[in-house]
């Protein structure tokens, strides 16, 4: 059942972000990459709050999602020497998939600007957020259809993700160059990286079929004995 906090949170999110990251780019330009991606950020949280003027506050929720999103940036720093095979993508999913949309969105955005503190900030930090925080919110909504414990959702999802993400920072690389998207540019950017591709959905596939039982029996056993993200 859509509630009203979903459907907002929906074009918020889903709709709203992704307009921000386009106007952003088309006033600021790809050099305020900061001011883009502190601005979806700042939207990432807003339906936390929302929730939290709603029912009594619980700073719980966060801190799990902090945690999460650690791990995540954890998990990318000790793969960094294996290009494409990282662990962000099943992490963030995994988020989602256990405690919903807003929190696979807000772990997905976090950890792609924290990380890159280390990795290295740029104008592919807001893509890099947005995409990963789009997926994170997709596992959320399956999460709530019951059937992400299947091995073969698990694989379908690997393979979702991996082309989605691929794509949504092909759409950087086709922008990169004259700050405009082209079609041409687009379309040799996805065939160029089709072998990241392939690594991206392999390293999800990997990392969801390992951690996906594990984190999520802890993830429940703890929105279970706090009452979170009900």
């Amino acid at each position: 059942m859509l509630t009203k906090h979903r459907i907002f949170s929906v074009i918020l999110l889903c709709i709203g972000v992704p307009l921000l990251l386009w106007i952003g780019l088309r006033v600021l330009g790809d050099r305020q990459y900061y001011v883009l991606s502190f601005a979806i950020l700042v939207v990432a949280f807003v339906p936390f709050f929302i929730r939290l003027e709603r029912k009594k506050p619980n700073a719980r929720e966060l801190v799990v999602i902090a945690v999460m999103s650690a791990i995540s940036i954890a998990g990318r720093v000790l793969f960094m020497m294996l290009p494409g095979f990282k662990p962000v993508t099943a992490l963030t999913a995994i988020t989602g998939f256990a405690l919903g949309a807003e929190a696979g969105f807000l772990t997905g955005a976090l950890t792609a600007f924290a990380s890159n503190m280390y990795f290295g900030q740029g104008p592919w930090t807001p893509f890099q957020m947005l995409t990963w925080g789009l997926i994170g919110y997709i596992a959320g909504l399956l999460g709530k259809t019951g059937i992400m414990h299947k091995w073969w959702a698990l694989v379908l999802f690997s393979i979702f993700a991996g082309i989605f993400f691929s794509a949504g920072m092909d759409i950087w690389t086709a922008m990169s160059a004259t700050g405009l998207f082209q079609w041409e540019a687009f379309v040799a950017a996805l065939i160029t990286a089709l072998p990241f591709t392939g690594i991206y959905i392999v390293s999800n596939l990997v990392f969801l079929l390992v951690l996906y039982k594990p984190i999520t029996e802890k993830l429940q056993r703890i929105k279970t004995k706090f009452g979170l993200f009900e």
